[in-house]
């Protein structure tokens, strides 16, 4: 069994951050990172701290792009990395969300219809999952990475601008929502758990060459 199988198999972080090779360890530790800070992102929300808040979200968010990079470039991707890596994201932008519900409530109030069909989409994909797979989806599609690029691009500018810049928001409101319906279809075709998916489109070409 070669070296890059093996790491794909890593089931442990102690492993992943001590025994992997180093590009493995660096990335994954970029990755946690994220995990980590989540408290403090809620410490600095709580505590009315957003000129620090902003930075370490932005480092965050910074993080996410950086990590991705890098396991693409140096071919350390695993299983058990991509799993860390959406709990990273996902943790990175409830911290924001909070912090938008905590500075802008007004904002919350004006649009809670769309962040409610927001969650109901997001929980409908959590659901299917958890059913399907016993476990969260980890697909990272195309359509994924440019949600999470707009959406980290609003709420940056929300806590650097002070102010809500309405396209940005739409935009994010728009590519978000389409990509939660298809990460949810996607679920229907995947017989088993995968990561790293590239897309709707290619989860159909690949299933009709089976």
């Amino acid at each position: 069994m070669n070296e890059r199988v093996e790491e794909k198999q890593i089931k442990d972080i102690r492993t992943l951050l001590f025994k992997a090779k180093t590009p493995v360890r660096i990335i994954n530790a970029i990755t946690i990172y994220r995990i980590v800070t989540f408290p403090l992102l809620l410490f600095l929300i709580f505590t009315d701290r957003f000129d620090l808040f902003k930075w370490f979200l932005l480092a965050s968010f910074f993080t996410d792009a950086i990590d991705g990079f890098l396991a693409r470039k140096y071919q350390a991707a695993s299983v058990l990395g991509a799993k860390l890596d959406s709990i990273g994201d996902d943790l990175t932008v409830l911290a924001a969300v909070i912090g938008l519900f905590a500075a802008h409530f007004h904002f919350i109030e004006e649009q809670w219809v769309l962040f409610i069909v927001l969650f109901g989409l997001f929980l409908i994909q959590l659901i299917l999952s958890l059913k399907k797979y016993k476990k969260m989806s980890s697909f990272h599609t195309y359509l994924a990475k440019i949600a999470a690029v707009v959406t980290a691009v609003f709420l940056l500018s929300v806590f650097f601008f002070q102010q809500i810049i309405y396209p940005i928001f739409y935009a994010a409101f728009v590519i978000t929502a389409l990509e939660l319906i298809e990460e949810t279809i996607i679920v229907f075709f995947l017989p088993s758990w995968k990561t790293n998916v590239k897309g709707l489109y290619w989860v159909i070409k690949g299933k009709a060459g089976i």
